[in-house]
């Protein structure tokens, strides 16, 4: 009970974590009440309330087919949340997979971090659009392509842990009683990296949810008439003139997810981070 009453107390340190914990729970809230609390069928086309503009009955306004768009915002939301938390645990296990092998048996370092090198030479959303492209367009493609083109990163930070960790005497003591290097691994490394592949995944989740907008603005992403919010920018830039508010509600829940998502980040940094705390 003390230890977590000081880990609340380090928390209420660190305002950057109350408001970006917030707001990642008020998304995820909503992304999966979204079938209960959509005040409309985000799908269904009603041509007779064609571009209406904010109002009681529609709060932020209706599109182009007349469709609610508060009710397809909160399912972009939820389509976001899926593609940002499944990148996430990809990118994970495939960092840590990835990163421990060439940090942990010498042998493969240098063929590995050249692999790793030569995909970080090029931006991770090139990467994405090219496999999204080769692909095809969906969910599951977007996922994909996204996790491949930006676990090298979680990879060479769990590489730089593991360069570090091993060489303690705790794992050193492990080696010498006899202890095999995945109970080694289990116990030592992965145990003592979590801090930064914590705080990795929240910018992760964030770079996820803001690619997965860019691909479908650029129509490989979440087809139509399924709502994604870099979709619903897309189809609003025909009608940004007469109805600025298509793009402004999509554009701003994009901007509050990953500020949450950021502000996040930097809190759990600074708290996980012993160098940033003795400061």
């Amino acid at each position: 009970m003390q230890k977590i009453n000081g880990f609340l107390k380090k928390i209420k340190k660190h305002p950057y974590i109350l408001v970006g914990g917030f707001i990642l729970i008020l998304t995820i809230i909503l992304a999966l009440l979204a079938p209960f609390i959509s005040p409309f069928d985000p799908i269904k086309i009603n041509a007779t309330n064609r571009l209406l503009s904010p109002s009681l009955i529609h709060p932020m306004g209706t599109d182009e087919f007349g469709r609610d768009i508060l009710s397809r915002i909160l399912h972009g939301i939820r389509t976001s949340i899926e593609i940002g938390l499944s990148v996430v645990f990809l990118t994970t296990i495939l960092g840590c997979i990835v990163g421990v092998l060439a940090g942990y048996f010498k042998k493969f370092d240098n063929i590995v971090m050249r692999i790793l090198d030569g995909l970080m030479a090029f931006p991770g959303i090139i990467i994405a659009i090219c496999l999204a492209a080769i692909w095809g367009a969906g969910k599951l493609n977007i996922i994909l392509a996204l996790s491949f083109a930006y676990f090298p990163q979680m990879a060479r930070i769990i590489r730089s842990c593991v360069l570090t960790v091993k060489e303690w005497d705790c794992v050193e003591s492990a080696k010498s009683i006899g202890a095999t290097d995945i109970y080694i691994i289990y116990k030592y490394i992965l145990s003592n990296s979590l801090s930064p592949i914590i705080v990795q995944a929240t910018f992760s989740f964030a770079i996820a949810i803001l690619d997965e907008a860019a691909l479908s603005f650029l129509g490989v992403g979440v087809q139509a008439p399924n709502p994604s919010l870099g979709g619903m920018i897309t189809d609003a830039r025909t009608y940004m003139a007469i109805a600025p508010w298509e793009m402004i509600f999509p554009g701003l829940t994009i901007v509050l997810i990953v500020l949450g998502l950021n502000l996040l980040g930097d809190g759990l940094r600074d708290l996980l981070d012993p160098r940033l705390q003795n400061s």
